[in-house]
């Protein structure tokens, strides 16, 4: 029965275009989404034959879009759907709210069923209402009654616990993993080594952040320089969605194409895909070099410093604020990021009173205490 568990998981991933359209970030026109020019996306997507289309519940309008853009005017066997179920408790206050989703999102979408659907964003701090609600088993019975094709997850945290979720639901189908160059030997996210608990378990990976963001569609120039060496008519955002759909067990990679432009980019060189060659290969890991080099917080996001700190002061989450800051020169994303860290009872950088608790529990042996004191500098000025 392994065996052919693991040939039906295998022959769906491999049918599949490697370009998805992640619905997370539409085009707005006066602050709503704007249908129209989601629409001539849509047709440019599906022209391409490209299939796979991805939103979810807590996507904002993306649903309602969705349903205009694409399940209205095309026949529904023509694309595959994709949505998600969050339960975490900003998302649903109980097991009835959480469930309750899907079929909401049916009714947004205009469909009688989905061809893929996920548990959304799993990660330790919501993973617990996923399994105290039922979902797993709710999720099973969908795909039973014929209202779901597959099921899967996406995740945001550590390799330990996506092994952990995996042994003990390895009848999941797939997952979507946050996947870039940038990140994939980042301490914080840990890319590398999240795919590669995939591959152990067989699971095809859906790809989510190829571009981290938006962020790696305008990299730092030293990186910039690498990629135009060695293709100049090559976009930025070119190298990074290719550098994901080379990996092997690598279904599809989402990208959140917010205009025409973006979606034309990508269409230009996914349309016919080609993997990444030994030379191209060497230019990603070129690039991967220049932005190591790059003098940033070696915080690896254990968060033993957030334990003891009397201040509640969430150190690591400042630290990636500045780091944006420092690699990216995103200066107004960094400090949006900062501001978040510093929200409902959590004090900004310049409330540290020094005490050492955070230092004394570093495994990196940071100089947390002048760090603290150079992103109030930075943010708090």
């Amino acid at each position: 029965m392994k065996g052919e568990g693991e040939n039906m998981e295998k022959s769906f991933a491999k049918e599949m275009p490697k370009l998805g359209f992640g619905l997370m970030r539409l085009p707005k026109e006066d602050g709503k989404i704007d249908v129209e020019q989601t629409k001539v996306m849509v047709d440019m997507f599906l022209e391409a034959g490209m299939k796979y289309f991805d939103t979810a519940y807590v996507y904002t309008g993306s649903e309602e879009a969705t349903r205009k853009a694409l399940v209205e005017r095309y026949p529904r066997d023509s694309y595959f759907l994709t949505s998600k179920l969050n339960a975490g408790s900003w998302a649903a206050a109980n097991e009835a709210e959480a469930k309750k989703q899907f079929e909401i999102s049916l009714e947004r979408l205009g469909t009688d069923y989905l061809d893929f659907y996920l548990l959304h964003a799993l990660s330790k701090n919501n993973v617990q209402f996923y399994e105290d609600y039922g979902i797993w088993d709710y999720v099973r019975k969908l795909k039973e009654e014929g209202k779901i094709r597959h099921y899967g997850f996406s995740f945001h945290d550590t390799p330990e616990l996506l092994e952990e979720i995996l042994e003990k639901h390895p009848d999941a189908e797939f997952v979507q993993l946050q996947l870039n160059y940038a990140d994939w030997d980042a301490p914080a996210v840990q890319s590398r080594r999240c795919y590669e608990v995939c591959v152990k378990h067989n699971k095809p990976v859906v790809v989510m952040e190829p571009v981290k963001g938006g962020t790696l569609a305008a990299p730092p120039q030293v990186v910039a320089d690498h990629f135009k060496a060695a293709d100049p008519d090559a976009s930025a955002a070119s190298w990074a969605i290719r550098f994901a759909a080379s990996l092997e067990n690598v279904m599809v990679v989402l990208s959140g194409m917010s205009n025409i432009e973006q979606m034309a980019d990508n269409l230009s060189y996914m349309r016919n895909f080609r993997p990444l060659n030994g030379e191209e290969q060497q230019v990603i890991k070129n690039a991967q070099d220049a932005l190591a080099s790059i003098p940033s917080i070696p915080c690896t996001e254990c968060r033993y410093c957030v334990k003891g700190c009397p201040m509640k002061i969430q150190i690591p989450d400042i630290f990636s604020a500045v780091n944006r800051n420092t690699i990216y020169s995103q200066f107004e994303r960094a400090k949006k990021e900062y501001e978040s860290a510093c929200r409902d009872d959590h004090s900004p950088a310049g409330a540290c009173i020094k005490c050492g608790m955070c230092e004394d529990a570093c495994p990196q042996h940071l100089p947390i205490r002048d760090l603290l004191e150079e992103a109030a500098a930075l943010f708090e000025s």
